[in-house]
């Protein structure tokens, strides 16, 4: 069972379907197909994020602090209790995003999120896990949103950790907060809408900065948990109840 950690600058980008369609030829000259997105299928991403009661997690991300963090479950696809799932932390500080995360059964996950029970797997990093439990220790959190998507994903060629993304059919709901239900809620994007990331350790390539200039895509702030929030909060007129 793996265990990865990442350090990376992200980007985002708010395009149409058009350009989406441009884009996606032109960087495939420099850039490879994930290995589940071959003959341009996309996989799909489930997440459920974790908050206080509060929502002190997202309501202080969208003040955009120096630094700040979230904690997530996430799944491909729609997983069984057997299935494959990722506890994650995924952390930002000036503008560097640092990703911890480690691989179990989505059974063991959810023990260890709603018990503390540690997975008895030899395959499990404790260091990681630690990690996670002195989160859930600081801040007593527990699931508040789910968020799905379908990705397509490109690789540099030159495998020097440049990846782009473009995620659509993002959806979103606030209860029946659990993996095994599949996917389904209100969609976040309004239509003909693509949210494209770059994600690299060091600089963008000139070629890929190049192409973005000529078609006049720049950088956009979004995150779909505090667009989700936002839209949620606006919807209940800002008439949260607290405990």
């Amino acid at each position: 069972m793996a265990v990865e950690i990442f350090n990376r600058y992200e980007k985002k980008y708010m395009i149409d379907t058009d350009t989406y369609d441009v884009l996606l030829k032109e960087l495939s000259e420099y850039m490879k197909p994930d290995k589940h997105c071959l003959n341009g299928n996309h996989y799909s991403i489930c997440n459920i994020y974790y908050d206080t009661d509060t929502d002190e997690l997202i309501r202080r991300s969208i003040d955009k602090p120096v630094y700040k963090e979230k904690l997530r479950l996430r799944s491909y696809g729609k997983p069984d209790d057997d299935s494959e799932a990722f506890i994650e932390i995924k952390k930002k500080y000036k503008g560097i995003v640092n990703k911890r995360r480690t691989t179990m059964t989505l059974r063991q996950a959810l023990d260890f999120l709603e018990t503390g029970k540690y997975p008895e797997s030899e395959g499990i990093s404790i260091q990681v896990m630690n990690e996670i439990d002195y989160f859930l220790k600081i801040y007593p959190v527990k699931p508040k949103v789910y968020i799905s998507y379908d990705r397509v994903a490109l690789y540099g060629l030159e495998d020097d950790g440049f990846r782009v993304t473009f995620d659509t059919n993002i959806q979103t709901r606030r209860a029946d907060l659990d993996l095994r239900n599949g996917a389904y809620g209100e969609q976040l994007l309004p239509e003909g809408k693509v949210l494209m990331e770059a994600k690299i350790s060091g600089g963008f390539p000139i070629w890929f900065s190049r192409i973005l200039a000529e078609h006049e895509v720049y950088p956009a702030s979004f995150s779909k948990y505090g667009t989700e929030y936002k839209k949620y909060f606006n919807n209940n007129k800002g008439d949260l109840t607290y405990v």
